[in-house]
């Protein structure tokens, strides 16, 4: 009985001993866990404050840019544009007597979506005369103050000189921006570099290696016209989003929203088409 007693005695001392040093090894790991995952969270919070403090920089960089902007004497309206300050811009066939009104802003999302599904099928109506279409680009993304940048301005500035090389190359530019590959998260202001929009312009045909073109964005040629633009959008007062459309005047929407895809789009065209 005494030797089987110590044989227990001693394995419960073994257990016991086993236990303390799992428990002594799991203290261990969640102080590793808790010490590495308190510096993970500390650089994330000094990147998030760099982050936010370079943002805010560019952001004050970009709004006295286009202050500067909205002084200059000089106002420069793109070929191929009408209106007093270039703000009409209608591209198709002159003749074509329905006319689809597109309301955009570069920076938007949900334009870039409407853009990859349905923006084909607007291309291919205009191509076969079914309406022209006159775009009005608005820039209130900027001033969204969580997310405030100057993408939207700049981008337009940059369509201003597309539009000022061929009517074509506004349509090739603006769908190139608006394509994946291409377009930032609503929250990056990629846009506001003028060298990103030099760059995406590098994949349309008109305007690949155009130092014109190139110098007009560097030189925010058309910063003017694109704040003339803008306040143009802003003066619509039917119009509190994008992206919008109208067709010959009428609204075109599904339930109070944009039609996004074909299915949606076409069949209230040829319902308007039909009045």
């Amino acid at each position: 009985m005494s030797n089987r007693n110590s044989q227990q005695n001693k394995q419960a001392a073994r257990e016991r001993l086993r236990a303390e040093r799992e428990r002594q090894a799991k203290k261990d790991r969640m102080r590793r866990q808790l010490f590495v995952g308190g510096a993970v969270v500390a650089v994330l919070a000094i990147a998030g404050g760099i982050g936010y403090a370079v943002t805010n920089m560019n952001s004050d960089d970009a709004n006295q840019k286009w202050r500067a902007a909205a002084e200059k004497k000089t106002f420069a309206k793109p070929a191929n544009a009408t209106g007093p300050q270039g703000t009409t811009v209608v591209i198709g066939d002159k003749k074509a007597k329905n006319t689809l009104h597109v309301y955009e802003d570069m920076r938007c999302p949900v334009c870039a979506q409407f853009e990859k599904y349905t923006g084909p099928t607007v291309l291919k109506d205009i191509k076969d005369g079914t309406y022209k279409a006159q775009f009005t680009m608005g820039t209130f993304l900027d001033d969204n103050k969580q997310m405030p940048g100057a993408g939207s301005k700049n981008a337009l500035s940059a369509l201003g000189a597309a539009l000022n090389v061929s009517p074509q190359a506004f349509l090739d530019y603006k769908e190139a921006l608006y394509a994946p590959k291409n377009h930032p998260e609503e929250t990056d202001d990629a846009f506001a570099d003028d060298q990103k929009l030099i760059d995406v312009a590098q994949q349309v045909k008109e305007l690949k290696g155009n130092t014109a073109f190139e110098k007009a964005v560097k030189n925010g040629t058309y910063d003017r016209w694109a704040l003339a633009m803008s306040k143009t959008f802003n003066d619509t007062k039917d119009v509190t989003g994008t992206p919008s459309f109208k067709l010959n005047g009428k609204k075109l929407e599904v339930g109070g929203n944009p039609p996004m895809t074909p299915d949606q789009f076409t069949p209230l065209v040829k319902k308007e088409l039909k009045k």
